[in-house]
């Protein structure tokens, strides 16, 4: 087993980079001049954002320039969830929860695991705590299931981590 070559399927956000993203974010928004004498916040924690605005317009157009500094900042969209209904606020204004998705769900997991188990490969694919472990014998495997993996649509932004 020590000859095995192995790698790590994850799905994180790289929380410097989040935060840089949002800071960059709450900077264009100070400086715009639609955003002038509005409320317009963004808040966030380890697992969620919230966006707080007048209207649902600047909240759509506040969640509008939070993922495309993420973009520009390489992460992917996937991993934010605005899926999320605008609640009403203090006042008239709006607020909005966006869900950081981090670490792949054992329910979600099953889908990636059946897709490298279908390739007919001679790999292993075990799930362990919010990352799937892939190992074979030959490293040209492993770099099979990495294609296979990137051609797949996921719902999750996948990474591949700790090849050895």
């Amino acid at each position: 087993m020590a000859s095995d070559a192995s790698f790590d399927v994850v799905s994180k956000v790289d929380p410097q980079e989040l935060d840089n993203a949002l800071n960059q974010a709450r900077k264009e928004i100070a400086g715009r001049f639609d955003f002038k004498n509005s409320i317009a916040s963004i808040e966030n924690d380890d697992k969620t954002i919230t966006v707080l605005a007048d209207d649902e317009m600047k909240l759509r157009n506040v969640v509008d320039i939070i993922q495309s500094k993420a973009v520009k900042r390489g992460i992917d969209l996937k991993a934010l969830d605005a899926s999320a209904k605008p609640e009403s606020a203090s006042g008239s204004a709006l607020r909005q929860k966006i869900t950081i998705r981090a670490g792949i769900p054992k329910d979600k997991s099953k889908a990636i695991i059946e897709a490298i188990k279908g390739s007919k490969l001679k790999v292993q694919a075990q799930y362990q705590d919010e990352q799937i472990r892939v190992s074979a014998k030959s490293r040209d495997d492993l770099q099979k299931v990495i294609q296979l993996l990137k051609g797949l649509e996921y719902e999750l932004p996948l990474q591949f981590v700790n090849y050895r």
